[in-house]
Protein backbone atom coordinates (compact mmCIF):
# COMPACT_ATOMS: atom_id res chain seq x y z
CA UNK A 1 0.00 0.00 0.00
CA UNK A 2 2.82 2.04 0.86
CA UNK A 3 4.61 1.78 -2.47
CA UNK A 4 1.00 2.46 -4.39
CA UNK A 5 0.78 5.51 -2.85
CA UNK A 6 3.91 6.87 -3.34
CA UNK A 7 3.73 5.80 -7.34
CA UNK A 8 0.65 7.78 -6.91
CA UNK A 9 1.97 11.02 -5.53
CA UNK A 10 5.03 11.62 -7.72
CA UNK A 11 2.50 10.87 -10.93
CA UNK A 12 0.68 13.70 -9.02
CA UNK A 13 3.44 15.89 -8.56
CA UNK A 14 4.60 14.68 -12.40
CA UNK A 15 1.31 15.86 -13.82
CA UNK A 16 1.31 19.02 -11.74
CA UNK A 17 4.65 20.42 -12.84
CA UNK A 18 3.60 19.32 -16.57
CA UNK A 19 0.19 21.24 -15.87
CA UNK A 20 2.11 24.68 -13.86
CA UNK A 21 4.90 23.98 -17.33
CA UNK A 22 2.07 24.47 -19.72
CA UNK A 23 0.32 27.52 -18.18
CA UNK A 24 3.53 29.39 -17.59
CA UNK A 25 4.22 28.66 -21.61
CA UNK A 26 0.84 29.86 -22.58
CA UNK A 27 0.65 32.88 -20.64
CA UNK A 28 4.07 33.70 -22.33
CA UNK A 29 3.46 33.01 -26.02
CA UNK A 30 -0.10 35.19 -25.74
CA UNK A 31 2.02 37.86 -24.71
CA UNK A 32 4.09 37.91 -27.60
CA UNK A 33 1.02 39.42 -29.39
CA UNK A 34 1.23 42.89 -26.86
CA UNK A 35 5.08 43.18 -26.61
CA UNK A 36 5.69 46.08 -28.96
CA UNK A 37 9.54 47.03 -27.03
CA UNK A 38 12.49 46.01 -27.43
CA UNK A 39 12.17 46.08 -23.77
CA UNK A 40 9.12 44.20 -23.40
CA UNK A 41 10.73 41.44 -25.46
CA UNK A 42 13.82 41.13 -23.41
CA UNK A 43 11.46 40.79 -20.45
CA UNK A 44 9.56 37.86 -22.28
CA UNK A 45 12.87 36.33 -23.24
CA UNK A 46 14.25 36.47 -19.73
CA UNK A 47 10.57 34.79 -18.66
CA UNK A 48 11.09 32.22 -20.96
CA UNK A 49 14.71 31.24 -19.92
CA UNK A 50 13.54 30.93 -16.27
CA UNK A 51 11.18 28.38 -17.48
CA UNK A 52 13.68 26.47 -19.61
CA UNK A 53 15.99 26.24 -16.21
CA UNK A 54 13.36 25.43 -14.08
CA UNK A 55 12.07 22.49 -16.55
CA UNK A 56 15.88 21.36 -17.61
CA UNK A 57 14.19 18.69 -19.92
CA UNK A 58 12.55 20.92 -22.38
CA UNK A 59 13.75 22.50 -25.44
CA UNK A 60 10.59 24.88 -26.42
CA UNK A 61 11.17 27.40 -23.76
CA UNK A 62 14.82 28.07 -24.74
CA UNK A 63 13.54 28.18 -28.32
CA UNK A 64 11.00 30.69 -27.46
CA UNK A 65 13.45 33.10 -25.33
CA UNK A 66 15.64 33.13 -28.24
CA UNK A 67 12.77 34.28 -30.43
CA UNK A 68 11.68 36.80 -28.36
CA UNK A 69 15.00 38.40 -28.81
CA UNK A 70 15.42 37.52 -32.74
CA UNK A 71 11.76 39.72 -33.02
CA UNK A 72 13.10 42.70 -31.26
CA UNK A 73 16.27 42.01 -33.26
CA UNK A 74 14.82 43.09 -36.62
CA UNK A 75 14.22 46.42 -34.89
CA UNK A 76 16.55 49.61 -34.99
CA UNK A 77 15.94 49.75 -30.72
CA UNK A 78 18.44 46.68 -30.86
CA UNK A 79 21.63 48.87 -31.80
CA UNK A 80 24.33 45.74 -30.66
CA UNK A 81 22.81 42.84 -33.04
CA UNK A 82 26.06 40.93 -32.75
CA UNK A 83 25.35 41.15 -28.89
CA UNK A 84 21.96 40.14 -28.99
CA UNK A 85 23.03 37.33 -31.87
CA UNK A 86 25.36 35.75 -29.03
CA UNK A 87 22.28 35.49 -26.73
CA UNK A 88 20.46 34.18 -29.43
CA UNK A 89 22.72 31.70 -30.46
CA UNK A 90 23.71 30.51 -26.78
CA UNK A 91 19.43 30.12 -26.49
CA UNK A 92 19.79 27.85 -29.07
CA UNK A 93 23.36 26.14 -27.79
CA UNK A 94 21.01 24.93 -24.78
CA UNK A 95 17.87 23.82 -26.69
CA UNK A 96 19.73 22.02 -29.25
CA UNK A 97 20.98 20.37 -26.15
CA UNK A 98 17.54 18.60 -25.57
CA UNK A 99 15.79 18.44 -28.81
CA UNK A 100 16.06 15.09 -30.00
CA UNK A 101 13.92 15.50 -33.41
CA UNK A 102 15.17 16.21 -36.58
CA UNK A 103 11.60 18.91 -37.06
CA UNK A 104 13.02 20.29 -33.89
CA UNK A 105 16.52 20.89 -34.18
CA UNK A 106 15.19 22.45 -37.93
CA UNK A 107 12.85 24.77 -35.90
CA UNK A 108 16.34 26.04 -33.51
CA UNK A 109 18.09 26.62 -37.06
CA UNK A 110 15.58 29.18 -38.04
CA UNK A 111 16.79 31.53 -34.82
CA UNK A 112 20.39 30.76 -35.67
CA UNK A 113 19.23 31.75 -39.77
CA UNK A 114 17.84 35.01 -38.75
CA UNK A 115 20.18 35.86 -36.31
CA UNK A 116 23.00 35.69 -38.59
CA UNK A 117 20.76 37.65 -41.33
CA UNK A 118 21.02 40.38 -38.49
CA UNK A 119 24.27 40.42 -38.09
CA UNK A 120 24.83 40.43 -41.52
CA UNK A 121 22.66 43.51 -42.61
CA UNK A 122 24.53 45.81 -40.31
CA UNK A 123 26.99 45.55 -43.01
CA UNK A 124 26.19 43.47 -45.87
CA UNK A 125 29.22 44.18 -48.10
CA UNK A 126 31.53 43.65 -45.60
CA UNK A 127 30.24 40.97 -43.36
CA UNK A 128 28.07 38.37 -46.09
CA UNK A 129 31.34 36.23 -46.23
CA UNK A 130 30.66 35.90 -42.55
CA UNK A 131 27.35 36.16 -41.06
CA UNK A 132 25.34 35.48 -44.89
CA UNK A 133 27.28 32.49 -45.44
CA UNK A 134 26.39 31.51 -41.50
CA UNK A 135 22.89 32.17 -42.09
CA UNK A 136 22.48 30.46 -45.73
CA UNK A 137 24.32 26.97 -44.10
CA UNK A 138 21.64 27.53 -41.11
CA UNK A 139 18.85 27.10 -43.90
CA UNK A 140 20.34 24.54 -45.63
CA UNK A 141 21.09 22.32 -43.02
CA UNK A 142 17.40 22.90 -41.22
CA UNK A 143 15.98 22.50 -45.08
CA UNK A 144 17.68 18.64 -45.07
CA UNK A 145 16.33 17.98 -41.41
CA UNK A 146 12.77 18.81 -42.26
CA UNK A 147 11.53 20.16 -45.89
CA UNK A 148 7.73 20.39 -44.50
CA UNK A 149 8.51 23.12 -42.52
CA UNK A 150 6.99 26.24 -43.47
CA UNK A 151 8.97 28.60 -41.89
CA UNK A 152 12.49 27.43 -43.23
CA UNK A 153 10.72 28.74 -47.05
CA UNK A 154 9.35 32.19 -45.76
CA UNK A 155 12.84 32.87 -44.85
CA UNK A 156 14.26 31.45 -48.06
CA UNK A 157 11.89 33.70 -49.42
CA UNK A 158 13.07 36.56 -47.41
CA UNK A 159 16.72 36.00 -48.45
CA UNK A 160 15.37 35.67 -52.54
CA UNK A 161 13.59 39.10 -51.62
CA UNK A 162 16.51 41.01 -50.51
CA UNK A 163 18.81 39.83 -53.26
CA UNK A 164 19.39 41.86 -55.99
CA UNK A 165 18.05 39.92 -59.45
CA UNK A 166 21.59 40.41 -60.71
CA UNK A 167 22.73 37.86 -57.90
CA UNK A 168 19.70 35.13 -58.32
CA UNK A 169 17.34 36.90 -56.33
CA UNK A 170 14.20 39.11 -56.52
CA UNK A 171 10.44 39.65 -56.31
CA UNK A 172 10.08 37.01 -59.09
CA UNK A 173 12.27 33.90 -57.36
CA UNK A 174 10.85 34.81 -54.12
CA UNK A 175 7.07 34.94 -54.84
CA UNK A 176 7.08 30.61 -55.55
CA UNK A 177 9.14 30.01 -52.37
CA UNK A 178 6.70 32.11 -50.32
CA UNK A 179 3.68 30.46 -52.00
CA UNK A 180 5.18 26.68 -51.02
CA UNK A 181 5.64 28.36 -47.65
CA UNK A 182 1.32 29.35 -47.89
CA UNK A 183 0.71 25.99 -49.57
CA UNK A 184 2.78 24.32 -46.13
CA UNK A 185 1.37 26.86 -43.07
CA UNK A 186 -2.05 25.74 -44.54
CA UNK A 187 -1.55 21.62 -44.46
CA UNK A 188 -0.12 21.20 -40.98
CA UNK A 189 -2.31 21.34 -37.98
CA UNK A 190 -0.30 23.24 -34.95
CA UNK A 191 0.72 21.45 -31.96
CA UNK A 192 0.53 22.68 -28.92
CA UNK A 193 2.80 25.01 -27.82
CA UNK A 194 5.04 24.76 -30.79
CA UNK A 195 6.03 27.34 -33.35
CA UNK A 196 3.41 28.28 -35.46
CA UNK A 197 4.34 31.61 -36.48
CA UNK A 198 4.81 33.20 -40.34
CA UNK A 199 1.97 32.54 -41.80
CA UNK A 200 0.32 36.14 -42.14
CA UNK A 201 4.09 37.31 -42.83
CA UNK A 202 4.37 35.29 -46.20
CA UNK A 203 0.62 36.21 -47.43
CA UNK A 204 2.09 39.55 -46.84
CA UNK A 205 5.00 39.07 -48.80
CA UNK A 206 3.25 37.38 -51.45
CA UNK A 207 1.55 40.52 -51.53
CA UNK A 208 4.66 42.75 -52.45
CA UNK A 209 5.79 40.17 -54.95
CA UNK A 210 3.33 41.14 -57.36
Amino acid sequence: MFFLLAVLSLQTTVFSQSDKYVSAMKKNLALFDSAKTAEDFTKLSNTFERIGDAEKTQWLPYYYAGLALTTSGWTPAVTDKDANATRINSFCDKAESIATSDADKAEILTLRNMAATQQMIVDPQNRYMTYGVAARQALEKALKLDPNNPRLYYLQGMSLFGTPEQYGGGKSKAKPVFEKAVELYKGQTPKDLYPNWGLKQAEDMIVQCK
